[in-house]
């Protein structure tokens, strides 16, 4: 399918009613035990526990997952010397200088990122400024417009401490920012919940979760059946829960992530035979951007940033998954590194043909939402006969009909699907 097709792709074609009662507002006690919808190779739909998951994946399955840790990036401020002045809330989104995410975190001195204000009208200029206990250690963070473009700013933060590093800052004074839509002020207990247990690279405003179902136990039993875990980074963007506002997707600006893929996976994907398994779509986006970027580079291009509609390209060279792996190891070669490092505008809409991923584990998404439609580009267009009605309905659309006539959960606290291809 052309881009041009694809972007006539109309987004109320991917709209569904999701009932106030049906997104969950907190996991479970036990992350391991919310539901798991299965759909299978052959299109059969049938519901477990997500402890039941080991035994449910292929015996020549690869489980790949984002290791991306969630940032306390929601900072709130009060002007005035006294502090009770006017709320700003500062909402970091990406550092800007300096760029890389390790070096800002570590940073003792000083570093600027790429924020939304809230109130902004009320910070014409000047600096705000909050006093903060880290590690035993006094602090008064400092907080500098530098600049606005639209609706985001460069916001300069100093610190008047050398002993102590903006990570470990923002760890004592921000706040986890959990998703809008459920409606309700970040609890203590979000800073655990809205983790998963094998995250450790800072980075993202937002969780993958997917993974938040996931527990040592499970995790165990993977590891006996003998199927490799494998992880890579994706930094996810406040924009994962921007809904698609235009009434084609064409129209939609795909927001910019953070990827990173060590060498070793890139040489498994070249070689190996095993059957992909994502786990969230973040790791799927990470994994078929992957390869886009390597025809890129194949073709001699600059593949620092993969465009959200080069996959559908006709200057596009189709290579192999091997071929496009290979030509990532080349770069890496040449540059000397050990991970391969970029950022992805991918947008995966129905009519994408998936290179890489076979099967991904994920959560149910919102309606109009780009991870819906990159659920239903999964799924692979097939249908389903709709015995009441006689109608033709696609197959995202049966599986969530199947699930919202159940006890499904939804959205990020929700409960969790396995998608199988054949």
């Amino acid at each position: 399918m052309t881009m041009g097709r694809i972007g006539d792709i109309r987004i109320e074609d991917y709209d569904y009613p999701l009932p106030d009662l049906r997104i969950a507002r907190h996991p479970l006690a036990e992350r391991d035990k919310c539901l798991l919808l299965v759909r299978d190779g052959g299109g059969g739909v049938s519901t477990h526990t997500f402890d039941a998951l080991p035994g449910l994946l292929p015996d020549d399955s690869m489980l790949v997952y984002n290791n991306t840790r969630v940032i306390n990036a929601r900072l709130r401020f009060r002007k005035g010397a006294d502090g009770t002045g006017a709320l700003i809330e500062i909402f970091c989104l990406e550092p800007h200088e300096p760029a890389d995410y390790a070096v800002s975190f570590a940073s003792t001195a000083g570093c600027s990122w790429c924020c939304l204000v809230g109130n902004s009208k009320r910070w014409k200029d000047g600096p705000l400024t909050r006093r903060v206990t880290v590690d035993g250690h006094e602090v008064t963070l400092t907080a500098l417009r530098e600049s606005k473009d639209g609706a985001s700013s460069v916001v300069r933060f100093s610190w008047d401490n050398p002993e102590v590093t903006f990570s470990s800052i923002i760890g004592a004074l921000g706040e986890i920012p959990i998703p809008p839509y459920l409606n309700r002020s970040t609890e203590e207990c979000d800073s655990h919940d809205y983790q998963t247990v094998y995250s450790r690279i800072e980075g993202s405003v937002a969780a993958p979760t997917a993974g938040l179902h996931f527990t040592p136990a499970v995790l165990a039993a993977i590891d006996e059946r003998g199927i490799p875990r494998r992880e890579l980074t994706l930094h996810v963007g406040a924009g994962t829960f921007q809904p698609v506002k235009s009434d084609t997707i064409g129209e939609h600006e795909m927001h910019n992530e953070f990827i990173a893929v060590p060498r070793a996976l890139i040489q498994e994907l070249a070689a190996s035979q095993r059957r992909v398994i994502a786990v969230g779509t973040t790791s799927v986006r990470t994994l078929e951007s992957l390869y886009h970027l390597g025809c890129m580079l194949h073709a001699g291009l600059d593949a620092s940033t993969l465009p959200q509609w080069y996959p559908y390209s006709d200057e596009h060279p189709r290579l192999s998954v091997g071929e496009s792996m290979e030509a990532i190891l080349r770069h890496l070669d040449e540059t000397g590194a050990d991970t391969f490092i970029a950022s992805t505008r991918l947008m995966i809409a129905p009519g994408y043909d998936y290179r890489v991923v076979r099967g991904m584990v994920t959560n149910f998404h919102q309606p109009r939402s780009t991870l819906l439609l990159l659920v239903s580009a999964f799924l692979d267009g097939a249908v389903s006969q709709d015995q009441s009605s006689s109608t033709q309905v696609p197959e995202w659309r049966r599986i969530y009909d199947y699930a919202l006539a159940g006890d499904y959960r939804f959205l990020s606290y929700g409960d969790a699907c396995l998608f199988l291809r054949p």
